[in-house]
Formats: C-alpha cells, structure tokens, sequence
C-alpha cells in the first residue's frame, strides 16, 4: 500500500475516534440563548460538523452552529460502592 493511503486511512481513523470521544463528553443539546456561534453566516451543516461544532437550523434568531458543551457526570460520580 501507498504512504499516501495509509496516511490518509489514520487520519480518517483518527478522527473517527475523536468524535466518538467527543460524544460521551460533550453534548450538542444546549438552551438556544445559550449557543456559542461557531462559524459565519451562512455555514452549512457538514462544513459546521467539520470544525467539531453542532448544527441545528430549526431555531430563527440563534447560532445554527454552536459549540458542544460539556457533559455533567456528577451523576457518575455520585455513587460510591
């Protein structure tokens, strides 16, 4: 195999990985006055879900794209065994 493909198959591998991390940290349900703009007007949906940012257009007057924000695990934390 090419240098060129096995570069180009860690790169997708590695990104991969880090939204499925991403996802058990960060959420993408955030109140709508409290969305953190995350590109220009106008961005779209997958050049939005590129940066590492959540998209959602069905709200008038808020960021579509925002940034995640952190999962609380204090739940996690709270059980002590």
């Amino acid at each position: 195999m090419e240098p060129r493909v096995i570069c180009v198959l860690m790169l997708v591998c590695v990104l991969t990985l880090s939204s499925l991390a991403r996802g058990e940290r960060e959420t993408c349900v955030v109140d709508p006055p409290k969305r953190a703009n995350c590109g220009p007007p106008g961005i779209t949906s997958s050049q939005c879900k590129a940066r590492g940012c959540c998209f959602d257009n069905t709200l008038r007057g808020v960021p579509w794209c925002f940034h995640p924000v952190a999962v609380d695990n204090a739940a996690d934390e709270e059980c002590s065994f």
